[in-house]
């Protein structure tokens, strides 16, 4: 069945008419093909490995598992040691988050995971899965970062899931079809540069009259929106989307990426389960905090090279 108003000979490719039923063509994804596929459920028989600490973390240094690193790098930098943890990598290219010890704590196979192995009221371990169910989590259990008062806990809400709603937009929309699809679309590459524009906007008049998100507290929703909308703008995302998206216009926002970016918990945060970019910036894995120092990738290359 052809439609009027859309004819098939202006889709793309041309002639493509969407069949009644949609069927799954392996390969066809992009950058992702490889991995993705329509079913949930483990793929591989793959136990997870637990480290000393309580806390236990399986992710990868996307912005969703930037995220929480960045909270629990903070968390201990004010003085919860409870905080401490293991960060396990979860390499998604090779498909890791399909291992059945993954998939036991997020059925939905999306990085970050984590384990609370010694929960406050005691019991059996808790899992979490999506980034700011672990953020709320996190904050609500050592008490940071998340103010009790309730119109501040409400705007901190209110702009974490704010994220949470718009980053598809930026990450799984423009960022694919601009850096990742196998093919340039100019609708749309258009219609979520617009999108993405304009949340740069919603951002950058709010930012006008708030120091942080929620005001003038530094919480859990600027270190949620901040490995998203903060990469843009340092145009450490998506090749040169910084630039085609003219991030650097939006000045409240550039002032408030900076502010954060300056944080000594942000930049530890950033690098770890990192696996990409400078040797000297991932830290494939953590486990205490002399790891910062000690098994950067750059330091595992100047230890191989001396012991070959």
């Amino acid at each position: 069945m052809t439609d009027e108003k859309f004819p098939p000979a202006n889709n793309f490719p041309t002639g493509y008419v969407p069949p009644k039923v949609w069927t799954w063509e392996p390969g066809n994804g992009g950058a992702f093909a490889s991995i993705n596929r329509p079913t949930s459920g483990a793929q591989t028989e793959k136990p997870l490995p637990v480290g000393k600490h309580p806390l236990q973390l399986y992710s990868l240094a996307t912005p969703n598992g930037q995220k929480v690193t960045i909270l629990l790098e903070e968390l201990l930098a004010a003085g919860h040691t409870g905080a401490e943890y293991d960060a396990w990598l979860i390499n998604i290219g090779k498909g890791d988050q399909f291992g059945s010890g993954f998939v036991d704590i997020n059925p939905n196979s999306k990085i970050p995971a984590l384990m609370d192995h010694a929960p406050k009221d005691g019991g059996q371990p808790i899992r979490l899965f999506e980034s700011a169910s672990i953020m709320t989590y996190l904050a609500d259990k050592f008490g940071a970062f998340l103010p009790s008062e309730t119109r501040a806990r409400a705007e901190t809400l209110n702009w974490l899931f704010w994220q949470m709603g718009s980053a598809p937009f930026l990450g799984g929309g423009f960022g694919h079809f601009y850096a990742y699809a196998p093919i340039k679309i100019q609708y749309a590459i258009d219609r979520y540069a617009m999108e993405v524009k304009r949340q740069l906007d919603v951002l950058d008049r709010h930012l006008a009259d708030n120091q942080f998100m929620a005001g003038a507290d530094y919480t859990i929703a600027d270190m949620a929106i901040w490995p998203w909308y903060g990469k843009i703008v340092l145009s450490q995302a998506y090749g040169d989307a910084g630039t085609f998206l003219d991030a650097a216009s939006y000045e409240n926002v550039v002032r408030w990426t900076n502010e954060i970016g300056a944080r000594p918990a942000v930049k530890r945060g950033s690098i770890v389960n990192k696996t990409s970019g400078e040797l000297s910036e991932q830290l494939h894995e953590r486990h205490d905090a002399s790891d910062f120092e000690t098994n950067t990738q750059d330091k595992i290359a100047q230890s191989t090279e001396k012991t070959a």
